[in-house]
Protein backbone atom coordinates (compact mmCIF):
# COMPACT_ATOMS: atom_id res chain seq x y z
CA UNK A 1 0.00 0.00 0.00
CA UNK A 2 1.56 3.51 -0.90
CA UNK A 3 0.69 6.44 0.84
CA UNK A 4 1.70 10.19 0.49
CA UNK A 5 1.49 13.20 3.06
CA UNK A 6 0.48 16.40 1.37
CA UNK A 7 1.84 19.08 3.62
CA UNK A 8 2.59 22.87 2.89
CA UNK A 9 4.48 25.86 3.55
CA UNK A 10 1.81 27.93 5.34
CA UNK A 11 -2.33 27.91 5.80
CA UNK A 12 -4.54 28.52 3.00
CA UNK A 13 -1.42 27.61 0.12
CA UNK A 14 -4.15 24.45 -1.51
CA UNK A 15 -3.49 21.33 0.20
CA UNK A 16 -7.03 20.58 -0.22
CA UNK A 17 -7.24 21.59 -3.82
CA UNK A 18 -4.00 19.23 -4.32
CA UNK A 19 -5.49 16.56 -2.38
CA UNK A 20 -8.96 16.62 -4.28
CA UNK A 21 -7.13 17.10 -8.16
CA UNK A 22 -4.38 14.14 -7.09
CA UNK A 23 -7.72 11.64 -6.32
CA UNK A 24 -9.51 12.55 -9.49
CA UNK A 25 -6.19 12.16 -11.67
CA UNK A 26 -5.19 8.86 -10.36
CA UNK A 27 -8.60 6.98 -9.74
CA UNK A 28 -7.17 5.46 -13.00
CA UNK A 29 -4.10 3.89 -11.52
CA UNK A 30 -5.41 3.12 -8.47
CA UNK A 31 -8.79 1.27 -7.87
CA UNK A 32 -8.82 1.38 -4.43
CA UNK A 33 -7.66 4.82 -2.99
CA UNK A 34 -8.67 6.32 0.24
CA UNK A 35 -8.50 9.69 2.22
CA UNK A 36 -7.07 10.84 5.88
CA UNK A 37 -6.70 13.88 7.70
CA UNK A 38 -5.23 12.90 10.78
CA UNK A 39 -5.64 16.29 12.61
CA UNK A 40 -8.38 18.74 11.56
CA UNK A 41 -8.88 22.49 12.92
CA UNK A 42 -11.77 23.29 11.47
CA UNK A 43 -14.66 21.29 11.85
CA UNK A 44 -18.49 20.50 11.09
CA UNK A 45 -21.04 18.27 13.26
CA UNK A 46 -22.06 15.62 11.60
CA UNK A 47 -24.77 13.27 13.62
CA UNK A 48 -23.08 14.40 16.93
CA UNK A 49 -19.20 13.97 15.20
CA UNK A 50 -16.52 16.37 14.57
CA UNK A 51 -15.72 16.14 11.40
CA UNK A 52 -12.85 18.25 9.76
CA UNK A 53 -14.59 20.27 6.79
CA UNK A 54 -11.79 18.94 4.24
CA UNK A 55 -12.74 14.78 5.06
CA UNK A 56 -16.05 16.19 4.68
CA UNK A 57 -15.85 17.68 1.06
CA UNK A 58 -13.43 14.72 0.42
CA UNK A 59 -15.63 11.87 0.85
CA UNK A 60 -18.81 13.97 -0.59
CA UNK A 61 -17.07 14.62 -4.01
CA UNK A 62 -14.75 11.61 -4.06
CA UNK A 63 -17.00 8.93 -3.37
CA UNK A 64 -14.77 7.86 -0.70
CA UNK A 65 -16.66 5.41 1.42
CA UNK A 66 -14.13 4.58 4.49
CA UNK A 67 -15.87 6.11 7.42
CA UNK A 68 -16.04 10.07 7.59
CA UNK A 69 -14.87 9.65 11.83
CA UNK A 70 -11.75 7.38 10.55
CA UNK A 71 -10.79 10.16 7.95
CA UNK A 72 -11.06 13.11 10.49
CA UNK A 73 -9.96 11.44 13.69
CA UNK A 74 -8.91 14.25 15.70
CA UNK A 75 -10.58 17.26 15.55
CA UNK A 76 -8.88 20.41 17.50
CA UNK A 77 -11.95 21.80 18.93
CA UNK A 78 -12.56 25.33 21.46
CA UNK A 79 -9.74 24.80 24.59
CA UNK A 80 -8.42 21.41 23.20
CA UNK A 81 -4.84 22.95 23.29
CA UNK A 82 -5.47 24.30 26.84
CA UNK A 83 -6.38 21.18 28.01
CA UNK A 84 -3.51 19.15 26.53
CA UNK A 85 -1.47 21.48 27.85
CA UNK A 86 -2.61 21.15 32.01
CA UNK A 87 -2.89 17.20 31.21
CA UNK A 88 -0.88 15.92 28.58
CA UNK A 89 -1.48 12.44 26.82
CA UNK A 90 0.20 12.08 23.58
CA UNK A 91 -0.36 8.17 23.12
CA UNK A 92 -4.01 8.73 23.02
CA UNK A 93 -3.99 11.04 20.25
CA UNK A 94 -1.32 8.87 18.56
CA UNK A 95 -3.41 5.90 19.23
CA UNK A 96 -6.59 7.68 17.68
CA UNK A 97 -4.04 8.72 14.72
CA UNK A 98 -2.94 5.03 14.37
CA UNK A 99 -6.07 3.11 14.25
CA UNK A 100 -8.06 5.18 11.98
CA UNK A 101 -5.23 5.16 9.30
CA UNK A 102 -5.20 1.29 10.02
CA UNK A 103 -9.07 1.71 8.82
CA UNK A 104 -8.77 3.51 6.07
CA UNK A 105 -5.78 2.23 4.64
CA UNK A 106 -7.13 -1.55 5.13
CA UNK A 107 -6.45 -3.43 1.90
CA UNK A 108 -6.08 0.10 -0.58
CA UNK A 109 -3.79 0.50 -2.89
CA UNK A 110 -3.07 4.54 -2.29
CA UNK A 111 -3.40 6.61 1.01
CA UNK A 112 -3.72 10.42 0.40
CA UNK A 113 -3.04 12.02 3.69
CA UNK A 114 -3.82 15.46 4.10
CA UNK A 115 -1.62 17.59 7.02
CA UNK A 116 -3.25 21.05 8.73
CA UNK A 117 -0.94 23.99 8.13
CA UNK A 118 3.27 23.83 8.61
CA UNK A 119 5.45 20.94 9.08
CA UNK A 120 5.56 22.33 12.87
CA UNK A 121 1.40 23.02 13.41
CA UNK A 122 0.57 20.43 15.85
CA UNK A 123 3.73 20.66 18.45
CA UNK A 124 2.20 21.89 21.05
CA UNK A 125 0.21 18.98 21.48
CA UNK A 126 3.51 16.93 20.44
CA UNK A 127 1.86 15.74 16.68
CA UNK A 128 3.72 18.16 14.23
CA UNK A 129 2.65 17.74 10.48
CA UNK A 130 6.07 15.96 10.68
CA UNK A 131 5.85 13.82 13.22
CA UNK A 132 2.13 12.37 11.80
CA UNK A 133 3.94 11.73 8.67
CA UNK A 134 6.59 10.21 10.33
CA UNK A 135 4.11 8.00 12.56
CA UNK A 136 2.29 6.79 9.57
CA UNK A 137 5.41 6.37 7.09
CA UNK A 138 4.41 8.82 4.32
CA UNK A 139 6.46 10.42 2.24
CA UNK A 140 5.90 13.79 2.03
CA UNK A 141 4.79 16.68 -0.85
CA UNK A 142 5.34 20.01 0.51
CA UNK A 143 3.01 22.84 -1.54
CA UNK A 144 3.76 26.56 -1.17
CA UNK A 145 1.79 29.31 -2.91
CA UNK A 146 3.42 31.47 -5.85
CA UNK A 147 6.86 33.36 -5.64
CA UNK A 148 10.23 32.86 -5.72
CA UNK A 149 12.56 33.84 -2.54
CA UNK A 150 9.81 33.22 0.11
CA UNK A 151 8.64 30.00 -1.24
CA UNK A 152 11.89 28.96 -1.66
CA UNK A 153 13.27 29.85 2.29
CA UNK A 154 9.67 29.03 3.65
CA UNK A 155 10.14 25.09 1.97
CA UNK A 156 14.22 24.96 3.09
CA UNK A 157 12.05 25.63 6.98
CA UNK A 158 10.11 22.96 7.08
CA UNK A 159 11.66 20.49 4.84
CA UNK A 160 14.20 21.14 8.08
CA UNK A 161 11.25 19.80 10.42
CA UNK A 162 10.79 16.86 8.17
CA UNK A 163 14.42 15.87 8.06
CA UNK A 164 14.64 15.68 11.14
CA UNK A 165 11.90 13.28 11.99
CA UNK A 166 13.82 11.52 9.02
CA UNK A 167 10.88 11.94 6.44
CA UNK A 168 11.49 12.13 2.86
CA UNK A 169 10.64 14.85 1.03
CA UNK A 170 8.78 13.07 -2.55
CA UNK A 171 8.86 17.08 -3.97
CA UNK A 172 7.24 20.17 -4.07
CA UNK A 173 4.16 21.90 -5.41
CA UNK A 174 3.86 25.40 -6.52
CA UNK A 175 0.76 27.03 -6.26
CA UNK A 176 -1.16 30.53 -7.37
CA UNK A 177 1.92 32.07 -9.33
CA UNK A 178 -0.14 35.17 -10.89
CA UNK A 179 -0.20 34.30 -14.63
CA UNK A 180 1.85 37.07 -15.92
CA UNK A 181 4.81 36.07 -14.10
CA UNK A 182 4.44 32.17 -14.40
CA UNK A 183 7.26 31.58 -17.07
CA UNK A 184 9.66 33.79 -15.25
CA UNK A 185 8.62 31.91 -11.42
CA UNK A 186 8.55 29.00 -13.04
CA UNK A 187 12.16 28.56 -14.37
CA UNK A 188 13.27 30.11 -11.14
CA UNK A 189 11.65 28.39 -8.86
CA UNK A 190 13.06 24.86 -10.29
CA UNK A 191 16.52 25.99 -10.38
CA UNK A 192 16.50 27.56 -7.00
CA UNK A 193 14.97 24.52 -5.81
CA UNK A 194 17.05 22.56 -8.24
CA UNK A 195 20.42 23.47 -6.33
CA UNK A 196 18.94 22.35 -2.91
CA UNK A 197 18.18 19.03 -4.20
CA UNK A 198 14.54 19.44 -4.48
CA UNK A 199 12.63 18.18 -6.89
CA UNK A 200 9.88 20.38 -8.38
CA UNK A 201 6.35 18.60 -9.01
CA UNK A 202 4.70 21.14 -10.48
CA UNK A 203 3.82 24.93 -10.70
CA UNK A 204 0.29 25.75 -10.68
CA UNK A 205 -1.41 28.99 -12.16
CA UNK A 206 -3.38 31.51 -9.73
CA UNK A 207 -6.89 31.12 -10.63
CA UNK A 208 -9.32 33.78 -9.24
CA UNK A 209 -12.24 31.55 -9.01
CA UNK A 210 -10.99 29.26 -6.51
CA UNK A 211 -10.53 32.74 -4.14
CA UNK A 212 -14.27 33.49 -4.75
CA UNK A 213 -16.48 33.10 -1.96
CA UNK A 214 -20.02 32.20 -2.14
CA UNK A 215 -22.99 34.26 -0.67
CA UNK A 216 -23.92 30.91 0.65
CA UNK A 217 -20.27 30.21 2.69
CA UNK A 218 -20.47 34.00 3.87
CA UNK A 219 -23.77 32.91 5.57
CA UNK A 220 -22.42 30.17 7.20
CA UNK A 221 -19.44 31.86 8.27
CA UNK A 222 -20.93 34.94 9.91
CA UNK A 223 -24.18 36.49 11.77
CA UNK A 224 -25.44 38.53 8.77
CA UNK A 225 -29.59 37.72 8.52
CA UNK A 226 -30.84 36.83 4.90
CA UNK A 227 -33.32 39.64 4.05
CA UNK A 228 -34.07 37.89 0.39
CA UNK A 229 -32.65 35.96 -2.39
CA UNK A 230 -32.25 32.84 -0.81
CA UNK A 231 -32.41 31.05 -4.47
CA UNK A 232 -29.22 33.16 -5.77
CA UNK A 233 -26.77 31.91 -2.31
CA UNK A 234 -24.61 30.13 -4.74
CA UNK A 235 -23.27 33.34 -6.83
CA UNK A 236 -19.75 34.18 -6.18
CA UNK A 237 -18.53 37.53 -5.29
CA UNK A 238 -15.53 38.49 -7.09
CA UNK A 239 -14.85 41.92 -5.46
CA UNK A 240 -15.99 43.18 -1.96
CA UNK A 241 -16.78 47.27 -3.01
CA UNK A 242 -17.54 49.47 0.61
CA UNK A 243 -20.13 51.32 -0.67
CA UNK A 244 -18.92 55.12 1.39
CA UNK A 245 -18.61 57.14 -1.65
CA UNK A 246 -20.92 59.40 -3.61
CA UNK A 247 -23.64 57.19 -5.72
CA UNK A 248 -22.06 58.58 -8.92
CA UNK A 249 -18.79 57.54 -7.90
CA UNK A 250 -19.23 54.23 -7.07
CA UNK A 251 -20.16 53.19 -10.59
CA UNK A 252 -16.78 53.27 -11.81
CA UNK A 253 -16.01 50.24 -9.10
CA UNK A 254 -18.88 47.73 -9.58
CA UNK A 255 -17.71 45.02 -12.20
CA UNK A 256 -19.35 41.90 -12.56
CA UNK A 257 -20.30 39.68 -8.84
CA UNK A 258 -19.33 42.44 -6.86
CA UNK A 259 -20.45 42.37 -3.33
CA UNK A 260 -21.53 45.88 -2.13
CA UNK A 261 -21.18 46.32 1.45
CA UNK A 262 -22.87 49.86 2.90
CA UNK A 263 -25.05 51.30 5.30
CA UNK A 264 -28.97 50.56 4.71
CA UNK A 265 -29.52 53.87 4.69
CA UNK A 266 -27.25 54.39 1.81
CA UNK A 267 -30.36 54.26 -0.79
CA UNK A 268 -28.99 56.48 -3.23
CA UNK A 269 -25.77 53.57 -4.00
CA UNK A 270 -28.47 50.61 -3.57
CA UNK A 271 -30.39 52.26 -6.40
CA UNK A 272 -27.46 52.81 -8.47
CA UNK A 273 -26.30 48.70 -7.73
CA UNK A 274 -29.88 48.05 -8.95
CA UNK A 275 -29.03 50.08 -12.43
CA UNK A 276 -25.64 48.15 -13.79
CA UNK A 277 -25.83 45.39 -15.67
CA UNK A 278 -23.14 43.03 -17.81
CA UNK A 279 -21.96 43.36 -20.69
CA UNK A 280 -22.43 39.75 -21.93
CA UNK A 281 -25.75 39.33 -19.94
CA UNK A 282 -27.82 42.23 -20.16
CA UNK A 283 -30.53 41.20 -18.06
CA UNK A 284 -28.04 40.17 -15.06
CA UNK A 285 -27.29 42.72 -12.72
CA UNK A 286 -23.23 43.24 -12.10
CA UNK A 287 -24.16 42.95 -8.15
CA UNK A 288 -24.01 39.65 -7.03
CA UNK A 289 -25.27 40.69 -3.32
CA UNK A 290 -25.69 43.42 -1.32
CA UNK A 291 -24.94 43.33 2.79
CA UNK A 292 -26.90 46.45 4.74
CA UNK A 293 -24.70 47.55 7.64
CA UNK A 294 -25.59 49.01 10.90
CA UNK A 295 -28.88 47.37 11.14
CA UNK A 296 -30.35 49.86 8.83
CA UNK A 297 -33.21 48.22 6.38
CA UNK A 298 -34.07 50.34 3.40
CA UNK A 299 -38.01 51.45 2.74
CA UNK A 300 -40.49 49.17 2.07
CA UNK A 301 -40.23 49.90 -1.67
CA UNK A 302 -36.68 49.73 -2.09
CA UNK A 303 -36.74 46.06 -0.37
CA UNK A 304 -39.54 45.29 -2.39
CA UNK A 305 -36.87 46.69 -5.97
CA UNK A 306 -34.28 44.39 -4.33
CA UNK A 307 -36.33 41.46 -3.86
CA UNK A 308 -37.93 41.68 -7.49
CA UNK A 309 -33.94 42.06 -8.71
CA UNK A 310 -33.33 38.42 -7.40
CA UNK A 311 -29.89 38.97 -5.53
CA UNK A 312 -29.43 37.96 -2.19
CA UNK A 313 -29.39 41.22 0.64
CA UNK A 314 -28.04 40.62 3.94
CA UNK A 315 -28.04 42.63 7.15
CA UNK A 316 -25.79 43.41 10.00
CA UNK A 317 -25.76 45.25 12.78
CA UNK A 318 -22.26 45.79 12.83
CA UNK A 319 -20.80 48.95 10.89
CA UNK A 320 -19.05 49.15 7.63
CA UNK A 321 -15.76 48.50 8.61
CA UNK A 322 -16.62 46.21 10.96
CA UNK A 323 -18.14 43.87 8.09
CA UNK A 324 -15.52 44.81 5.95
CA UNK A 325 -12.96 43.18 7.94
CA UNK A 326 -14.99 40.15 8.40
CA UNK A 327 -15.18 39.26 5.20
CA UNK A 328 -11.68 40.18 4.42
CA UNK A 329 -10.86 37.60 7.54
CA UNK A 330 -12.96 34.77 5.60
CA UNK A 331 -11.52 31.47 4.74
CA UNK A 332 -12.59 30.47 1.33
CA UNK A 333 -12.80 26.53 0.88
CA UNK A 334 -13.73 24.87 -1.68
CA UNK A 335 -17.42 22.81 -1.08
CA UNK A 336 -19.56 19.82 -2.39
CA UNK A 337 -21.73 22.50 -4.20
CA UNK A 338 -18.90 24.37 -6.06
CA UNK A 339 -19.13 22.14 -9.06
CA UNK A 340 -16.97 24.66 -10.84
CA UNK A 341 -14.13 25.18 -8.48
CA UNK A 342 -13.71 21.08 -8.24
CA UNK A 343 -13.76 21.05 -11.83
CA UNK A 344 -11.05 23.15 -12.13
CA UNK A 345 -9.15 22.31 -9.31
CA UNK A 346 -9.29 18.78 -11.18
CA UNK A 347 -8.10 20.72 -14.14
CA UNK A 348 -5.16 22.67 -12.73
CA UNK A 349 -3.61 19.42 -10.99
CA UNK A 350 -3.88 17.50 -14.26
CA UNK A 351 -2.14 20.27 -16.55
CA UNK A 352 0.05 21.53 -14.28
CA UNK A 353 1.53 18.68 -11.92
CA UNK A 354 3.90 15.78 -13.26
CA UNK A 355 1.66 12.34 -11.60
CA UNK A 356 4.12 10.61 -13.95
CA UNK A 357 6.54 11.82 -11.62
CA UNK A 358 4.83 11.17 -8.27
CA UNK A 359 3.78 7.64 -8.50
CA UNK A 360 7.74 7.13 -9.51
CA UNK A 361 8.21 8.50 -6.16
CA UNK A 362 5.80 6.72 -4.07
Amino acid sequence: MKKVFIAATKQNDGKTTVCLGLIFNLKDRFKRLSFIKPIGQRYLEEEGLKIDEDSWLIEGVCHIKCGLKDMSPVAVEKGFTERYIEKPDKKSITLQIKQAFQRVSKHQDLVIIEGTGHAGVGSVFDHSNAGVAKLLGAKVIIISSGGIGRPIDEIMLNKALFDKEGVKILGVIINKVLPDKFDKINRLIRKGLSRKGIEVLGVIPYHPLLSHPSISQILEETDFELLCGRDYLDNYVSKILVGAMQAQDALKYIVDDSLLVTPGDREDIIKISLELFRADEPKRLKVSAIILTGGFIPKKEMMDSLNKAGIPVLLSKADTYTVAAQLHDLNVKIRPKDKAKIELAIRLIKENVDLEKILKGI
